[in-house]
């Protein structure tokens, strides 16, 4: 028996996904496709940290929900500081904007933002412990248009990766003008039910999370409860009239869903959902709202503010239930170099160099794996071109460059092949 301490292989956290190529070629195009929406609509990016002080999410997100209760990753630093793992990017951002002073520029100031969030919850398909998501955020300005575009941006993300087979959900959560009373109503339907006691404790809290409620008992006994959007004020009939009839004029379509309620405590007014039905009972792939008020809560001005959270690991499950692929994401390199002999790989080595530097996406062979299994590696790295020099070209001056798609080959002088290249690539 040997001596030596056999190790056991490693695997990544229960929850937590790896994307490995190909896969984390659609992921990295779906990522960049959903925020270059919002890059068009003159969104700015903004980096935020992913961790924070509880105080952000335990005010912000609102206590009583899941979230805050029993999804957050919450420890206290070296410094005994109370600190989270962002389980979603709302409160980051507006703590931000109050931080930096950016809402006492020009309004509304519209941000956007991509990276991983982090919630304990149990794992499923599309449904992470680290999460990745794509969000915006419009602050400042209470204005039903902001909200139109803000939605419609959503839409356009998707459409734009191909995606056909999603339904946007919409509903309006009300004001604080027009919420207590509906609250008062809820309150005294859901007291007369036969509730668990941790539901009934809800219901004291926040009833509208009972209408969120997803056991099957829960759902037929609440099937009456009265709806926010039969008690809403003029000013939020008005404003979600105005919403629906822009989203309209833009041919943006829409349900009514009476019953929505969002995970955050922090909706208002608009609030929305994109499903997709290919993905079973977690259908969600992304969905947000209007959150006036949001900003006072974290010590700020009293600015209203709308934005949205896609999620990135959903809408890939969404493209593969679709069978949709998106065109470009398999090819790594359009180049492939094959050097044969130490001499040619010198030369191929400043080839390829040159390729770079003039745009050209371009890889090469290492190792002494020969011309066969050299062109291998052109077709996994889904190269269009390889270029292959050996003794004989370098004499002459050239390399043979190969169209892999058409199945043509042509000699090429070394001093044009970067030129070359780039026409047949760019035009």
């Amino acid at each position: 028996m040997s001596d030596k301490k056999q190790f056991q292989a490693l695997q990544a956290p229960k929850g937590v996904p790896d994307y490995v190529p190909p896969q984390s070629a659609t992921f990295d195009a779906v990522r960049k496709t959903l925020v270059g929406q919002a890059y068009l609509a003159g969104y700015s990016h903004i980096e935020l940290p992913v961790f924070e002080d509880t105080t952000v999410f335990a005010r912000g997100v609102g206590e009583s929900t899941d979230v805050v209760s029993k999804e957050m990753y919450t420890f206290a630093d070296r410094g005994e500081r109370n600190v989270t793992l962002r389980p979603e990017g709302t409160a980051g951002v507006m703590r931000a904007v109050i931080q930096h002073n950016l809402d006492r520029g020009q309004l509304p100031v519209k941000l956007a933002y991509y990276g991983p969030f982090f919630r304990y919850e149990r794992p499923q398909a599309g449904r992470y412990r680290q999460l990745q998501q794509v969000g915006v955020e419009a602050i400042g300005v209470d204005d039903p248009a902001l909200d139109a575009e803000v939605v419609a941006l959503a839409d356009r993300g998707y459409r734009a990766l191909g995606l056909t087979e999603f339904r946007l959900e919409m509903t309006s959560l009300g004001c604080g003008n027009c919420r207590p009373a509906y609250r008062e109503k809820l309150q005294e339907f859901l007291f007369k039910l036969d509730l668990d006691e941790e539901t009934r404790h809800r219901a004291e809290i926040n009833p509208l999370r009972v209408l969120d409620d997803k056991r099957p008992d829960i759902q037929e006994a609440t099937a009456d409860a009265p709806l926010m959007l039969d008690h809403l004020c003029e000013e939020c009939s008005t404003h979600f009239e105005t919403v629906k009839s822009m989203l309209n004029d833009m041919q943006v379509p829409f349900e009514i869903n009476p019953r929505m309620v969002r995970g955050l405590d922090y909706y208002t007014k608009t609030t929305f959902e994109f499903v997709h039905d290919g993905l079973g009972a977690q259908s969600g792939i992304g969905g947000g709202g209007r959150y006036d008020g949001l900003m006072a809560q974290l010590g700020g001005q009293d600015l209203s503010g709308i934005g949205f959270g896609l999620g990135v690991d959903r809408t890939v499950l969404a493209l593969e239930a679709e069978g949709k692929t998106i065109p470009g994401v398999e090819e790594r390199a359009s180049v492939f170099g094959v050097a044969l002999g130490e001499e040619a790989k010198k030369e191929m080595v400043l080839i390829i160099n040159k390729l770079r530097q003039a745009g050209i996406s371009s890889d090469m062979s290492y190792g002494d794996r020969g011309l066969k299994g050299a062109m291998k590696g052109a077709d996994r790295a889904g190269a269009r071109f390889a270029l292959v020099l050996g003794d004989q070209e370098l004499a002459n001056g050239t390399v043979a460059l190969k169209d892999l798609a058409a199945h043509e080959q042509e000699d090429v002088a070394l001093v044009d092949i970067v030129e070359v290249l780039a026409k047949k690539l760019h035009g």
